[in-house]
């Protein structure tokens, strides 16, 4: 493809995802497609000679699309946001033609420039202290990974320049909350520490990580010999947007010596409000924090920012020197290969960038208090019906909610809950995710599509009692 030919197509893109978007809240939220379906209509081998791009894109609009789950739907409601703001779309599109790496500062010295500028722009803006320095990773658990192995590595004398954990002594020890997300084990695992040393602390009726058993079980691996090395704190769990105490926490891990980070990867977009910066009081004593403007904040994927308060142990960490990429500038300048486990970088920075600029921080810090209005809106309608039941503290955007009608047991009540959340879905009038909580079905209602208006929540509550409803009939009908 030329660029005459690129330009052409180019233009019929950018018409295409204009008009999806467009079009977003008169299609079905989930895919209605059927396993194996999308693969049944692709061809079993590469063309072997070139295609229009034409007929590449009638596919992704006539066999692709339908099997998208819409995450940019003003009733997408699962999981949590994952927004795509048509600025950052402009910039990922930015940095994919240009078409640069960043193995080096030398190799693309504007790539690694705009990233300290924007990775210093959103410190500012949450208001994390000058004593953080930050990088863009992909994804929160890698950005957990990249914590824990340098948490190994501060407390062991880093190992892995000798033996690695294999000659450690005594084995080391992680610490998290019961309702942290599962990346954390994942990292833990993969770090070498293994399953049998993470530590899974139970939580207080708002389901936070209690302090007092932290301590409880550092001290008692202390006694048997093990080396507590890191604690892992949410500011806003997955299941429930739980807030763990940081400062509490801050006043443990200072006492005994363990690496402190901070999980902030959706409810961290919220600290650029002020007044939401009580969520995690204490977070200038932790080491490393995470957040991710791919989600609420609406940088298209993949852009987490990964904050420590000691970059050259960092650097020291994962760095990594090779002839070829050495240069001159080396000893004035940031490589930010050696901020995390890739060599070779994409240029991330340049979605946010164009996202910051073209929204405008005013703009997105209504939009943020506007999605956490409609959380409030739609926990004081739940509270208010007849059998249904808010069940966890509702500090952010996410509301978890269960439809209980008196005279079902436990059993029963968890088939209503999972059957009345998968008919909305199946029905594509909008999308919600179960999840368990204290060993027992609900559902997640996460509010932050960057559409999402108080209208939209007002159609999902009216749809969630409408299926509900129905669902228990047909229970108690014996259907």
């Amino acid at each position: 493809m030329n660029p005459e030919e690129f330009r052409a197509a180019g233009h019929a893109v950018i018409d295409f995802l204009a008009d999806y978007h467009a079009s977003l809240s008169q299609r079905p939220v989930m895919a209605q497609t059927r396993p194996g379906e999308v693969r049944a209509q692709l061809p079993g081998a590469a063309p072997t000679e070139p295609e229009s791009f034409a007929r590449v894109l009638s596919d992704v609009e006539q066999v692709v699309l339908p099997g998208l789950s819409l995450w940019q739907h003003p009733r997408f409601f699962g999981y949590f946001p994952a927004n795509a703001d048509l600025g950052s779309v402009l910039g990922d599109m930015l940095s994919t033609g240009l078409g640069v790496l960043g193995l080096s500062w030398q190799s693309s010295p504007a790539l690694t420039e705009v990233e300290e500028v924007v990775t210093d722009w959103m410190r500012q803006l949450v208001g994390l202290p000058d004593t953080f320095h930050g990088v863009i990773q992909d994804t929160a658990s890698t950005s957990t990974l990249v914590a824990l192995l340098c948490a190994r590595e501060r407390t062991t004398a880093y190992s892995a320049s000798r033996a690695g954990l294999q000659g450690e002594a005594r084995p080391l020890v992680v610490y998290t909350s019961v309702y942290s997300h599962s990346s954390v084990q994942k990292a833990a695992v993969l770090a070498g520490f293994g399953n049998d040393n993470v530590r899974a602390i139970p939580a207080d009726e708002a389901f936070a990580l209690r302090p007092d058993l932290l301590e409880a079980a550092i001290l008692s691996d202390l006694e048997a010999g093990r080396v507590p090395c890191a604690v892992v704190v949410s500011t806003g769990t997955t299941t429930t947007t739980a807030l763990d105490p940081v400062a509490a926490v801050a006043v443990l891990t200072e006492r005994h010596g363990l690496w402190l980070h901070v999980d902030a990867a959706m409810a961290g977009t919220a600290m650029m409000l002020p007044e939401c910066r009580w969520m995690w009081n204490g977070v200038e004593r932790a080491d490393s924090v995470v957040l991710n403007p791919h989600k609420w904040l609406g940088s298209v994927f993949d852009n987490s920012l990964y904050y420590v308060r000691d970059p050259q142990h960092l650097v020291r960490v994962m760095s990594t020197n090779p002839s070829y990429l050495q240069s001159a500038a080396d000893g004035e300048v940031t490589n930010y290969r050696d901020w995390g486990i890739p060599l070779g970088r994409r240029f991330r920075a340049l979605k946010l960038w164009s996202m910051l600029r073209t929204s405008g921080i005013e703009a997105i810090q209504a939009r943020l208090r506007r999605d956490l209005a409609n959380a409030q809106w739609l926990a004081e309608q739940v509270r208010a019906a007849p059998d249904w039941q808010v069940l966890a503290p509702v500090p952010l955007q996410t509301v978890c909610v269960r439809y209980a009608p008196a005279g079902l047991t436990a059993e029963a009540l968890d088939h209503l809950t999972q059957a009345w959340c998968a008919r909305i879905n199946d029905s594509g009038e909008a999308y919600l995710t179960p999840a368990t909580l204290e060993g027992r079905w609900m559902v997640r209602v996460s509010i932050g599509a960057l559409t999402t208006e108080r209208t939209h929540v007002e159609q999902l509550w009216e749809i969630m009692q409408r299926h509900a409803a129905e669902v228990a009939q047909s229970m108690a009908a014996g259907v």
